[in-house]
């Protein structure tokens, strides 16, 4: 019982907290990544959290020795908490915002932004201490709302880089990928609610940090994880991320270029653009007998070249001849090869047929089947290919 009891102490909790942190800072710490070019973003990422870990371990630590018979000891480890939620927010919004966007938040304005919540913390926990409780109030409105601020800005800059990110990769990809990249905004919305929750409790009294600081080593577990994985298997986002500067080309350019292009690309004698055409006709058929479509994870360049065309030719190609656009189409041969084996295979998962046929997403594998069927890929195995009765 004694054991149990010590377990449900804050001070117990916030010891567990401090190991977490400093173990979860070590692991990352250890991992290398790479040396390219590109890969440097992730290193900084990877550095950046694990500083902020070990801030968190240096908070915990702060509070248990120099402050450890503070009246209200539960309400001045909230105080610190808020210091340490504060710089690891700080450091996980701008690292998973410089994955996406190395150029949305500059390195000038994290250093400022870690210099304010570093002032405002030294003069929250001067006052915290003081017999002043007046400016204690005050400076603990003034910290709340810099939080609160930095919060906002960091949530709109996210915004922005997030939506820019799944524009590069369908620029880049031609097949839906955004799959990759859904545990960063997953784990950003964790971080920006567990914020709030804290927020709260600054303004409405009660006794819950044990429980929220039990929360947020979770938080950092689950988070820590699913980062280790994405440095396992970033290649395939930094490709995409990378393809403007590498290529010395832009995914996304002016429209005038836009036209400019194009009107290069139609004014291919005839006898030549017909010649290419057939050409790509004739890959395009081989192409399909050796069921190539069901590859997934691949770039625009890479399947011009299996065709032995450019991209810009087959995009050209598929809109003259087939009249809709690649991505399109394939996902049709998908959808037609997934509709027969539902039916064909009945032993075989609905997640592997899927897999089976192109699909590296299973939710994308639902939502393409749906809309091209008009029901679930389950409906069309129970109702014999009919579909929705």
């Amino acid at each position: 019982m004694d054991f149990l009891t010590d377990l449900t102490d804050i001070r117990t909790i916030q010891w567990l907290a401090c190991t977490d942190s400093c173990v979860l800072a070590f692991i990352l710490m250890l991992i290398k990544v790479p040396a390219t070019e590109y890969s440097k973003n992730i290193t900084n990422a990877k550095t950046t959290i694990a500083v902020s870990f070990i801030v968190c371990a240096f908070m915990m630590v702060f509070t248990l020795n120099k402050y450890s018979e503070v009246w209200e000891y539960e309400r001045f480890s909230s105080l610190t908490m808020l210091i340490a939620v504060s710089f690891s927010s700080l450091a996980m919004s701008y690292s998973m915002i410089n994955l996406l966007d190395d150029k949305m938040i500059s390195s000038n304005t994290f250093i400022v932004n870690i210099f304010l919540i570093t002032s405002s913390s030294i003069l929250l926990l001067e006052m915290a201490t003081g017999t002043e409780k007046i400016l204690y109030h005050i400076s603990l409105a003034a910290s709340l709302l810099l939080f609160a601020s930095q919060s906002i800005f960091y949530i709109i800059m996210f915004d922005k880089a997030y939506k820019k990110s799944q524009k590069a990769l369908n620029a880049y990809y031609d097949d839906e990928e955004e799959h990759k990249i859904r545990w960063i905004r997953f784990c950003y919305i964790i971080a920006m609610l567990t914020d709030l929750c804290l927020l709260v409790y600054m303004m409405i009294p009660t006794s819950f940090m044990k429980i929220y600081i039990a929360w947020y080593v979770l938080f950092m577990l689950y988070f820590t994880a699913n980062f280790i994985s994405f440095i396992g298997s970033h290649k395939m986002i930094l490709d995409a991320f990378a393809h403007k500067t590498l290529s010395r080309q832009n995914l996304f350019p002016p429209k005038n270029k836009r036209e400019k292009a194009l009107k290069e690309d139609t004014e291919y004698d005839r006898k030549q653009m017909e010649k290419a055409f057939k050409a790509i006709q004739k890959n395009l058929a081989q192409w399909v007998a050796d069921k190539k479509y069901r590859e997934y994870d691949k770039s625009r360049e890479e399947i011009a070249a299996e065709l032995d065309t450019t991209k810009e030719l087959l995009q050209l190609y598929f809109m003259t001849n087939i009249g809709q656009d690649f991505r399109s189409w394939r996902t049709e041969l998908r959808i037609n090869d997934a509709k027969r084996m539902l039916l064909e295979d009945k032993g075989t998962s609905i997640q592997l047929v899927g897999e089976l046929c192109g699909f590296s997403d299973r939710s994308n594998f639902h939502t393409q089947f749906t809309r091209l069927t008009g029901c679930s890929p389950k409906k069309w195995r129970e109702t014999g290919g009919k579909g929705i009765i």
